[in-house]
C-alpha cells in the first residue's frame, strides 16, 4: 500500500469524521489492521493535540473468545472495556479480516452472549450514542476476492472511495435533504418495479463520512402503512450468512404480502421473524460516485451510485417510522441505464433517471461532479 493514501485517510478519519480536538481521548480499535495505519492515526491524533489509545484484535482470538466465553467472563470484559469507552470523546474501528467465515461457527447462543454482555454495554450503550466515532472496513485479499477483483485493484477501489471529499459531498448533499423532507409521494418505476410510498412529515438524513467510511447516502423512512407496489431488487444481499438473489416483494398498505426469491425456505424465515420483519424501516438514495458495482458488502452496496434501497425491518432512531424488528435488511435497487435504468419521482415530479439526477439543484451529486 502506498503510505500517502494511508496519511490522507487517517488525517480524514482524525479531523473530519471524528472532529478531533485538543485533549480529547480517542480510543483506536484496530482488528486485522497493519501496524502502519494504526502508527499513522496515533500520529495524527497526537498532532490535533489529542491523546491516542490503542487496542489491536484479531478474529481468530476473537473466535475463540466467542465460542468459549462464559456469562461471567464476557460480563467482565464488558465492564472494564465500557469503564475505559466511557473516559474517551472519539472512537475510529478498523475492522479487518483475513477470512471473512472466520466467525461463522461460533454457536449462536454464545453470540448472543457476547452480544449482551460485551457489545451491547460497551458499543450500543456508550460508544454510539456518547462519543464522536467513526468505523471503517480495511481492504484485505478475502474482500478482493469478494468482489472480484485482484488485491492491488481492489485496494485502489477502496482508497478512491474512502479518500472521497465528504465534506464537498456533504454540501451537495443539503438540497437533496430539504427537497425530501418537502416531499409527500415517492415512486419507484423500473423493470418489474413499480412503488409508491410517503415519506411525509419524516426527516432526511445525510451519511457523509461522519461515522462509517465508505458512505454516500441520504436516508429517510417511508410512513409505515402507506408503501403499495412491487418492487424488484437487482443486487444480491448476503444477510445473516446466506446470499440471496432474484428478490422482489410485493406490499399492501405497508406489508409485504408476497416475497419471492432464492434461497425461498430462507427468505421466509427471515420475513416471519417477527411482525415488523414484513414492513419497511428505512427508504435511501446512494450517491457514492466510486461505488458502481455490487460486491456482496452491504456496507459498500448500499452507497453504489444511482441505486436506492428499501429495508425490511427495524427504522432507526433518528427517522423513526414506529416500526420495530430484530430484522435490519438493506437491500439495493440499482436504477443506473448498465443495470437496466428506472425512475425516482417525488410528488409527480421526475428526480433521478436511469441512476442520474435531472434537476438542476441537484446536479451536484451525479458521479463527474463528485469527483472532480
Amino acid at each position: 500500500m502506498h503510505d500517502s493514501r494511508m496519511t490522507t485517510l487517517a488525517r480524514s478519519l482524525v479531523r473530519y469524521s471524528c472532529q478531533v480536538q485538543a485533549d480529547d481521548n480517542v480510543l483506536v480499535e484496530a482488528t486485522d489492521i497493519p501496524d502502519e495505519m494504526v502508527a499513522l492515526l496515533v500520529r495524527e491524533i497526537r498532532e490535533a493535540g489529542a491523546r491516542p489509545f490503542v487496542t489491536l484484535k484479531h478474529n481468530r482470538v476473537l473466535r475463540e473468545l466467542y465460542a468459549c466465553g462464559t456469562t461471567e467472563s464476557l460480563e467482565l470484559t464488558g465492564l472494564f472495556e465500557r469503564a475505559r469507552m466511557e473516559n474517551m470523546q472519539a472512537y475510529i474501528g478498523l475492522r479487518g479480516t483475513l477470512n471473512l467465515a472466520e466467525l461463522s461457527d461460533v454457536p449462536p447462543a454464545q453470540m448472543a452472549l457476547y452480544q449482551k454482555h460485551w457489545l451491547k454495554p460497551v458499543h450500543m450503550e456508550v460508544r454510539v450514542p456518547k462519543t464522536r466515532w467513526v468505523v471503517l472496513r480495511w481492504p484485505s485479499p478475502s474482500m478482493a476476492q469478494q468482489a472480484g477483483k485482484s488485491t492491488d485493484a481492489f485496494e485502489d477501489f477502496y482508497f478512491d472511495v474512502c479518500n472521497l471529499d465528504y465534506g464537498r459531498m456533504s454540501r451537495a448533499m443539503d438540497p437533496l435533504v430539504e427537497l425530501m423532507e418537502r416531499t409527500d409521494r415517492v415512486r419507484l418505476i423500473g423493470p418489474g418495479t413499480d412503488l409508491r410510498f410517503s415519506i411525509r412529515g419524516l426527516p432526511a438524513i445525510k451519511c457523509d463520512g461522519r461515522m462509517n467510511i465508505p458512505d454516500g447516502e441520504i436516508f429517510t423512512a417511508p410512513v409505515r402503512d402507506s408503501v403499495n407496489g412491487t418492487i424488484r431488487y437487482n443486487t444480491a444481499s448476503l444477510y445473516q450468512g446466506t446470499r440471496f438473489e432474484d428478490l422482489a416483494f410485493t406490499f399492501k398498505d405497508g406489508k409485504i404480502v408476497e416475497a419471492v426469491g432464492k434461497p425461498a425456505d430462507r427468505l421466509a424465515q427471515i420475513l416471519d421473524s417477527d411482525e415488523g420483519a414484513r414492513y419497511v424501516g428505512e427508504f435511501a438514495i446512494g450517491v457514492n460516485p466510486f461505488i458502481t458495482a455490487p460486491m456482496l458488502d452491504t456496507l459498500f452496496d448500499e452507497k453504489i451510485a444511482g441505486s436506492i434501497h428499501f429495508t425490511p425491518g427495524n427504522a432507526y432512531d433518528e427517522c423513526d417510522n414506529g416500526n420495530r424488528s430484530a430484522v435490519h435488511w438493506d437491500l439495493v435497487l440499482i436504477q443506473t441505464e448498465a443495470m437496466g435504468g428506472g425512475e425516482l419521482w417525488f410528488d409527480d415530479v421526475l428526480v433521478r433517471k436511469d441512476g442520474r439526477f435531472v434537476l438542476d439543484a441537484l446536479q451536484g451529486l451525479n458521479p463527474e461532479n463528485l469527483k472532480s
